[in-house]
């Protein structure tokens, strides 16, 4: 049941076709990436221009992070892979996986050299306690073991401030959301709504690699 008194952008529930979607965000996105339309643009609406942000497990082509550069006050990009550290590899990723247009579309975005990188793992993350006033983590989860979405989870909890936020997206039921209930109690955060724990009739969905669903959930680190 959908609380009144919160925020629809706050609810936590699976992605429907009838949600707002952005087909470009800096780059057209591709048509693999079946579910980022909707995700990109739900971030977009729990962005604050003064918020100090962090992509976590940010990708190295995916273009969350040079958009956040341009919006936020500070924004941090993490992710375990090594090429994270070197924009001449995350130019060559870019091109290799979205295009030579993308890349210059990147490169003349004011966001892409605001972003502060560090090759890290969500599991143990290189940021001091109470920094991020927003942290995102899209389409992660579901390529973690249990225990490494738990530390994760913790993790997000010990780097974000008192009263700040935790955009979580992920493919369903590759994530279960039971499990997730847990995990997100065991960190100390809580959910800023309540949500139904199956999809409703018009849930995005894709059949690319099994019949796939995608949920949002807007997590609290409690005051």
């Amino acid at each position: 049941m959908t609380n009144p008194n919160v925020n629809s952008h706050e609810e936590a529930r699976f992605f429907t076709s009838s949600d707002a979607r952005i087909d470009t965000l800096i780059y057209p996105l591709p048509e693999t990436w079946w579910s980022r339309p909707y995700e990109y643009e739900w971030c977009r609406t729990l962005i604050d221009p003064g918020d100090i942000a962090l992509d976590a497990a940010c990708g190295i082509s995916h273009p969350l992070k040079f958009y956040l550069g341009a919006v936020c006050q500070e924004t941090h990009a993490c992710d375990f892979d090594a090429r994270i550290n070197s924009w001449s590899s995350i130019e060559q990723e870019i091109v290799q996986d979205v295009g030579l247009q993308a890349l210059q579309s990147i490169v003349s975005h004011p966001g892409w050299s605001r972003v502060q990188y560090s090759e890290a793992s969500i599991t143990d993350l290189p940021y001091e306690d109470n920094y991020f006033d927003i942290i995102f983590c899209i389409s992660v989860l579901e390529h973690l073991r249990h225990v490494d979405q738990d530390l994760s989870l913790k993790e997000f909890a010990r780097t974000v401030k008192p009263g700040g936020r935790i955009a979580l997206t992920f493919d369903y039921p590759t994530v279960d959301l039971e499990q997730l209930i847990r995990i997100v109690n065991s960190a100390g955060l809580t959910f800023a709504n309540e949500f139904e724990l199956t999809p409703p009739p018009d849930a995005i969905q894709s059949n690319l690699w099994g019949k796939l669903f995608c949920f949002r959930a807007l997590l609290r680190k409690p005051v």
